[in-house]
């Protein structure tokens, strides 16, 4: 794309996401030619989509408040009507490792805490997927047995819990976004996270699953909110509707 388009919501936070992973992946490139380190990688990675990423933001939507994971936290931001919250790189180890696939740019927008807009690039998979461009429902798999992805260090305790009241395959997978993706695309049934996330991990993701007919909750069946003053966020499901009230049995007992 040559450049931003017009200001509506949707088409900016898609065009902010594919560009940013555009740079990124140029910036892979220029990488595996380097004796760059891996700690180096994943930093040079995050500061550049989060330069790009606020500079946009700030040329654009000058009159909305900012929250990346990536930048300082300005508190101001809990009288703001309008936040957009960004993982300039979700899965910055997975980026830094040549042969990963699975990291994303997040970019959602959210209205008195509500997720409204959204995108989330998947560079490796050459796709953005967005509020604006909204998915249709995935179709019904064709699978013996649910199939759940999970946060690669949750697979051992969640996995064997989900086992116990599911029949279902479970497959740890690196980033946030990947994982709801591999949900909205139909790849995947379900994405549980047990544990603590952050706001910029599940925002964008969650603008784009709802926008796809997808369940979107805590595990416990409460909705997300945004721009808290605590960032952190615990319980996190993601699924096709049929399926939701299962698994949110399956982690209640």
């Amino acid at each position: 794309m040559s450049g931003p388009p017009e200001p509506d919501d949707h088409q900016l936070a898609h065009w902010l996401a594919q560009r940013a992973g555009e740079q990124l992946l140029e910036l892979r490139e220029e990488m595996e030619n380097s004796r760059a380190g891996y700690l180096h990688r994943e930093l040079a990675g995050d500061q550049l989509s989060h330069r790009f990423l606020t500079g946009a933001l700030a040329q654009l939507r000058p009159d909305d408040m900012v929250l990346s994971e990536e930048g300082h936290d300005d508190r101001t931001r809990l009288e703001a009507e309008r936040v957009w919250i960004v993982d300039p790189l979700d899965g910055s180890s997975d980026f830094a490792d040549q042969w990963s696939d699975t990291w994303a740019v997040h970019v959602g927008l959210t209205v008195n805490g509500e997720p409204v807009a959204g995108a989330v690039a998947v560079p490796p998979w050459g796709r953005t997927f967005s509020t604006g461009h909204a998915p249709e429902p995935p179709a019904h798999a064709d699978r013996r047995r649910p199939l759940v992805v999970m946060s690669r260090s949750r697979v051992r305790w969640d996995g064997h819990r989900l086992a116990r009241h599911l029949d279902a395959d479970v497959y740890g997978v690196g980033s946030a976004g990947v994982k709801a993706m591999a949900v909205v695309v139909g790849e995947a049934d379900a994405w549980v996270h047990a544990g603590g996330l952050y706001e910029w991990d599940t925002c964008a993701p969650a603008a784009v699953a709802v926008a796809a007919g997808l369940h979107v909750s805590h595990l416990d069946g409460s909705p997300l909110r945004f721009n808290r003053a605590d960032v952190a966020q615990w319980g996190i499901l993601i699924c096709r509707p049929e399926l939701a009230a299962t698994l949110q049995a399956a982690f209640a007992a």
